[in-house]
């Protein structure tokens, strides 16, 4: 049998009896260069196999391995010396949208890129829930309370009042998803049309009133779908606008007669913005026609409004403030207002961004549920909200 100067089970050795062909042709640290005479020493231990392996286990130990440098050859003609380049670890590789939460979630994008997802690199593909208005939980304090709804129609009004509290909770559920893009935009556009569908769900919940089994006092559905088109533009004082859009929207409150309360419309919408700091959206919208016998509620124009135009101020990365006016656009001078504060709460887990938010509200005038459709009254709020996911 072969007697072996060391034995294979010490890698570090026979890793080191491999690579000493090759030890001329690498230049090492200065930090590592060992004198010749501590091969010499380590070898001249052959009478005792321990203390030979130990030897070479210590020198092997206080070795600096890095990466050999590559040259870049000069120009043959320039007679320049060729210059050692360090190489880029693996890790310094660009990082993907994807990998570091890009898409309609990548900050270097705006608010309004991200919400409608304008840009190629504001696309977080089709098919996939999001947020649409804030989603909401709160508490509401109101002037009043609907406990007799009427309307026009005929047979469309309560005949006896339920004795509902002005106190109550006010539940909001807004999602939507994108099932088509590209329609009307080139594949190698850096804007990226899109259709959407929306779906919006508001309800007011009797929490705190027992004596009537704390009921539902009315929920509205509000299922659209939605066009929007990248027009982007520079505006003047810096402004951008940013798209526009039709879309149709059918909204009702789910309920039999005499509570039954309904209308379809069409509207164009369009929105800017200056910077990330603020945006402004609006819409105007127009009934579709119903027949006198369908129409549920006579006149809803003239009170929720035709039109509304929204403006918000990103205060800072944690704190957003909204208002949105509703007009009749006609001589009724009907509509509402509202203004809204919504603050970042906390962290997510890990650390990372969070979307909950104490949502403060307070609404005046018209069409806080389809149900006061025609009935005027002011509602302060305040819960939490998630504002996208």
């Amino acid at each position: 049998m072969l007697n072996l100067p060391f034995r294979p089970r010490y890698p570090t050795l026979l890793a080191l009896a491999l690579l000493a062909p090759l030890a001329p042709a690498q230049a090492p640290a200065p930090a590592a260069t060992v004198p010749d005479d501590a091969w010499r020493r380590c070898a001249a231990l052959g009478h005792d196999a321990s203390a030979r392996l130990a030897c070479f286990d210590a020198w092997a130990g206080q070795q600096a391995w890095q990466a050999p440098a590559t040259t870049r050859p000069a120009a043959s003609d320039t007679g320049v010396a060729p210059v050692a380049v360090a190489q880029a670890p693996a890790s310094a590789a660009p990082i993907s949208d994807g990998a570091r939460g890009g898409g309609c979630r990548n900050p270097q994008f705006t608010s309004l890129s991200r919400f409608w997802e304008l840009e190629t690199g504001s696309d977080c593909g089709t098919f996939s829930f999001r947020g649409y208005r804030p989603i909401t939980a709160s508490v509401v304090a109101a002037s009043s309370v609907n406990r007799q709804p009427t309307s026009d129609a005929p047979d469309h009004s309560a005949p006896t009042p339920v004795p509902y509290r002005s106190t109550e909770m006010s539940l909001q559920l807004s999602v939507r998803t994108k099932f088509a893009q590209g329609l009307l935009t080139h594949h190698d556009s850096p804007g990226k049309d899109s259709l959407w569908f929306g779906y919006t769900q508001k309800s007011y919940w009797q929490l705190f009133n027992p004596g009537i089994s704390r009921p539902f006092r009315t929920t509205d559905h509000e299922p659209e779908v939605i066009y929007v088109y990248p027009t982007d533009a520079q505006l003047p004082w810096g402004w951008r606008w940013r798209y526009s859009g039709v879309g149709i929207v059918h909204q009702s409150n789910g309920q039999s007669l005499p509570l039954s309360r309904s209308w379809n419309r069409a509207y164009l919408m369009t929105g800017m913005e200056l910077d990330n700091r603020w945006s402004v959206n609006a819409r105007l919208w127009k009934r579709l026609p119903e027949g006198a016998a369908s129409d549920d509620n006579p006149g809803i124009n003239d009170s929720l409004g035709r039109g509304e135009l929204s403006a918000f101020w990103n205060m800072d990365k944690d704190n957003t403030l909204g208002l949105t006016l509703r007009s009749s656009l006609s001589s009724s001078r009907r509509g509402s207002a509202r203004l809204e504060w919504l603050q970042t709460l906390g962290t997510g887990l890990g650390g990372g961004k969070s979307n909950l938010r104490l949502h403060t509200q307070l609404f005046s005038g018209y069409g806080d549920s389809m149900v006061d459709f025609n009935r005027k009254r002011t509602v302060f709020s305040v819960g939490l909200s998630l504002v996208d996911f």
